[in-house]
């Protein structure tokens, strides 16, 4: 408990406003939205207290707003080039580097005794926490104007993007056949999180697990899997 008083004491509550105001580049008014967006389940189990309730608003959230950018940015474009789009600016992956890059980490509270969570993905997760943190706090408007200056523009880079082939599965599976490797993706775990079902896919090559992913799905899994994998084996 002492530890909880040092993190939630009223200094602390001044540091943490400064440093929100430094990651975030906004002035926090409801505090306690933002500390639960920034609990993770590690060190605060009670669903009202970590992020897993906002994580799930802000994911619904920060998706619209990204559909309402690529909506406006490309009015030609199909249905099919939008979502692929926005499966490219929203996947796991991206999140949870955007989130390392404005220094997530440092303000993250979770239990930094537990080295798995050092590297996972829960910094992406605290993202999307804090998108539904904004949204509740500011409203929609505020919240499509941070997100588009401060996720979008300096992270996204939309013509890099465009470019970049989402099927890296087909890449994976075509240097696997070309090298006569045994290529599979296999569902390595599954279970309920935040009232949603969250896989974790690995793409095995030999029998051999060389990168896993989690999302919602498992085509949005196999595929960051897939990528990952196609990094590690510098295929890019």
């Amino acid at each position: 408990m002492h530890f909880f008083r040092n993190i939630f004491s009223s200094k602390a509550d001044k540091d943490l406003r400064r440093q929100l105001r430094n990651v975030l580049g906004l002035n926090p008014g409801k505090l306690n939205l933002y500390k639960t967006a920034l609990s993770h389940r590690s060190i605060r189990e009670g669903a009202d207290e970590n992020n897993e309730r906002l994580e799930f608003l802000g994911d619904a959230v920060l998706s619209s707003l990204v559909a309402h950018y690529l909506f406006m940015r490309y009015p030609y474009k199909d249905e099919g080039f939008l979502t692929e789009m926005r499966s490219k600016m929203v996947n796991r992956n991206q999140l949870n580097e955007i989130a390392l890059k404005i220094g997530l980490k440092k303000i993250t509270f979770y239990n930094r005794f537990d080295n798995s969570l050092k590297i996972s993905q829960i910094f992406g997760n605290t993202l999307e926490a804090l998108v539904g943190a904004v949204y509740l706090d500011k409203g929609y408007k505020k919240t499509r104007e941070w997100v588009n200056q401060h996720i979008i523009s300096p992270h996204l880079f939309m013509q890099d993007l465009e470019n970049l082939d989402i099927n890296q599965k087909n890449k994976l599976y075509g240097w696997a056949n070309k090298n006569g490797k045994n290529l599979e993706f296999e569902t390595l775990d599954e279970k309920i999180e935040n009232g949603r079902r969250l896989f974790t896919i690995g793409a095995k090559v030999d029998g051999v697990v060389i990168a896993e992913a989690k999302a919602y799905n498992k085509k949005d899994a196999s595929q960051v899997a897939a990528q990952i994998a196609v990094e590690k084996l510098g295929l890019l």
